[in-house]
C-alpha cells in the first residue's frame, strides 16, 4: 500500500477516534475529551488532504467516511452497547462491499 493509502486509512481511523471523542466530551463540555477529539480531528482532516493529493477527491472521501461509519459503528456497538440487529450489520456489509469496490475500481 503506497503512502497516500496509507495516510488515507489512518485519518478513517482518526475519523473514529473523534467520533466517539465527540460523545465522551458531552458537547464539548469536557476538557480532556474535547482536546482529545479536536486533535484527533486535525490529524485526520490533514492526512485526509495529503492523501487527496493524489487519490482522486471522490474515492478518497468515500473511503474515509466509509471507515468512519463502520468504524464508529463497531466502537458504538462495543463502547456504548448500541443495539445490533441484522439490518444495521447488512447495511454495514453494503457499505463495506461499496468501499472494496471503490478501491478496486480505482
Amino acid at each position: 500500500m503506497n503512502t497516500a493509502w496509507f495516510a488515507l486509512v489512518i485519518a478513517g481511523l482518526l475519523e473514529v477516534v473523534w467520533a466517539v471523542g465527540l460523545k465522551a466530551s458531552d458537547g464539548f463540555t469536557r476538557l480532556w475529551p474535547s482536546v482529545f477529539t479536536l486533535l484527533a480531528m486535525s490529524g485526520s482532516f490533514w492526512l485526509l488532504a495529503q492523501a487527496m493529493r493524489s487519490i482522486p477527491v471522490g474515492t478518497a472521501y468515500a473511503i474515509w467516511v466509509g471507515i468512519g461509519v463502520v468504524g464508529t459503528f463497531i466502537a458504538g456497538i462495543l463502547l456504548y452497547a448500541e443495539a445490533l440487529s441484522l439490518a444495521r450489520v447488512v447495511s454495514m456489509l453494503l457499505i463495506i462491499i461499496g468501499l472494496v469496490g471503490l478501491k478496486l475500481a480505482g
